[in-house]
């Protein structure tokens, strides 16, 4: 429970505990995604170690990436950290750690050798995942899998991850040309993945604030919507399932999921969105954003579309392909 927190943060306001000198990671983009694809993210949390955490991807769907992450409480490392899914042994990598008041940690693991052969060429809908956690300190798990459908329009996905500094964070969506906010298709999303995160709407102790281009849009993002109560299973992440938040939206109106066309100006060419982490005490550990068109998440946009794109390195591989090609062809002639 979070008795043990608020007795931390006493003793942190009286200077019997300190963490200075601590230094802190901030969300950076992992992935972009750019061409006819769409996203799945849900979270699981529960102190009994063992559930299942889902994916909806329609008919038709090629996955193109999926990752799970875990949340961990009390430990830097990830020592003794572990999953299946779908009785498939997960190992994560660690990412940087929590350091500014409580010892909170995330991993990310590349699970797209377990979901992928079960999604493509399935008859699309929901598709469940068992999942187990093998220690106590872990909170929960969050899926994200993204993947290609023709019948999509051209978007953009990124997925950020780290640790969203309490002091705030900032990321830029960027447009290589002024958005048309009332063209048909128009839209601009972003969820949160928030671990050893507690709230409700008696309790204003323990929160996270978002704003959309200088507009605060809440300031109640966390809780357990995907958890328990308790340690163990103090998760939340905006999932398939959630409808979009509210504006200023009360702890059990807040589901980690938010449209961000209504805070965009049109003619804008770019959408900047800060985190903030107040009480010290939440991993906002993930964040997605998912918008029309072709842009870069805290980069420029790539000139052209092209089909479902990942992540820069990937072209860069490719150009060099083509390079070589190029002066082999040369050589021969």
């Amino acid at each position: 429970m979070k008795i043990q927190t608020r007795f931390t943060q006493a003793l942190l306001a009286a200077g019997i505990l300190s963490f200075a000198g601590a230094s802190e990671a901030s969300l950076t983009t992992f992935q972009t995604f750019t061409g006819n694809v769409g996203y799945s993210s849900d979270g699981f949390g529960s102190a009994s170690q063992a559930g299942v955490i889902s994916a909806s991807v329609p008919v038709g769907s090629t996955v193109l990436g999926a990752y799970l992450y875990t949340s961990t409480y009390g430990q830097i490392g990830l020592s003794g950290i572990g999953s299946t899914l779908n009785g498939t042994t997960v190992s994560y990598g660690a990412l940087p750690a929590h350091t500014a008041g409580f010892a909170l940690q995330a991993g990310r693991a590349d699970v797209t050798s377990i979901v992928a052969p079960i999604i493509n060429g399935g008859a699309g809908g929901i598709y469940d995942f068992r999942i187990t956690e093998a220690s106590s300190a872990q909170d929960g798990e969050a899926l994200v899998v993204v993947y290609s459908n023709a019948a999509l329009g051209i978007a953009t996905f990124a997925i950020l991850d780290g640790f969203s500094a309490s002091a705030g964070d900032t990321s830029t969506v960027n447009f290589a040309t002024p958005l048309n906010t009332l063209a048909p298709g128009f839209f601009a999303q972003m969820f949160i993945g928030d671990g050893f995160s507690f709230g409700n709407d008696m309790s204003t102790v323990q929160s996270s604030t978002i704003s959309v281009n200088g507009t605060v849009i809440t300031n109640r993002a966390g809780g357990y919507d995907d958890g328990e109560g308790r340690d163990g299973g103090l998760i939340t992440v905006g999932g398939f399932d959630d409808p979009f938040s509210p504006y200023l939206p009360l702890y059990s109106q807040d589901h980690e999921k938010y449209d961000l066309a209504p805070y965009v100006a049109d003619g804008s060419s770019s959408i900047v969105v800060n985190t903030n982490n107040p009480s010290s005490d939440d991993n906002i550990f993930l964040a997605g954003f998912y918008v029309s068109g072709i842009a870069g998440v805290n980069a420029p946009p790539p000139p052209t579309s092209g089909p479902s794109v990942p992540e820069p390195a990937t072209i860069g591989l490719a150009g060099l392909g083509l390079t070589a090609l190029a002066l082999a062809r040369r050589k021969r002639k």
